[in-house]
């Protein structure tokens, strides 16, 4: 697999490993926050699939509707399905990332971003790595155990561990 398809691999498997950690969870670990962070568990986790929505939907040629005030929170079944459709729509993105072209539209904060295709990619990683830490952060501190989500516990999980099957 090519670099940027495993780098999406990790993000994909990170996000779901932390929504099957949360269904283990009390309720109380859903609504959890600290300061410095976004908000609360259930809206960060939110918040990141929404905006993966949203770059993906630059990246497949068309524009979301504008945004009016933050991401709604789901529940964990429903952002399960959002990621699962997410996933698909990544590798097909993916798949033909050397012919799009991206010029994301001016907004009140920034000019418009002719050939933002490497900005979206970029930002969809470092968005997801971002407020996943947040999340385990507000999990330990709220004194309840954060799943290991980085990539080296993707590949020991991922790569290694079906090294062993068949």
């Amino acid at each position: 697999m090519d670099p940027l398809g495993e780098a999406f691999q990790h993000h994909t498997w990170a996000t779901e490993r932390l929504i099957r950690h949360l269904r283990l969870l009390p309720e109380a670990a859903l609504t959890a926050s600290a300061p410095g962070v976004y908000g609360e568990v259930l809206a960060t986790l939110s918040h990141l699939l929404g905006a993966d929505g949203r770059y993906l939907t630059y990246l497949e040629g068309s524009s979301p509707p504008p945004q009016t005030g933050p991401d709604p929170t789901r529940t964990l079944d429903e952002l399960a399905d959002q990621l699962r459709d997410q996933a698909v729509r990544w590798r097909i993105v993916l798949a033909r990332v050397g012919e799009v072209d991206v010029t994301l539209p001016a907004r009140h904060d920034r000019p418009e971003l002719p050939h933002a295709t490497n900005l979206l990619i970029g930002q969809a990683l470092h968005h997801g790595n971002d407020h996943r830490t947040q999340i385990c952060t507000v999990l330990s501190a709220a004194g309840f155990e954060a799943p290991d989500l980085d990539v080296w516990s993707y590949w020991m999980d991922r790569r290694v561990g079906q090294a062993g099957e068949g």
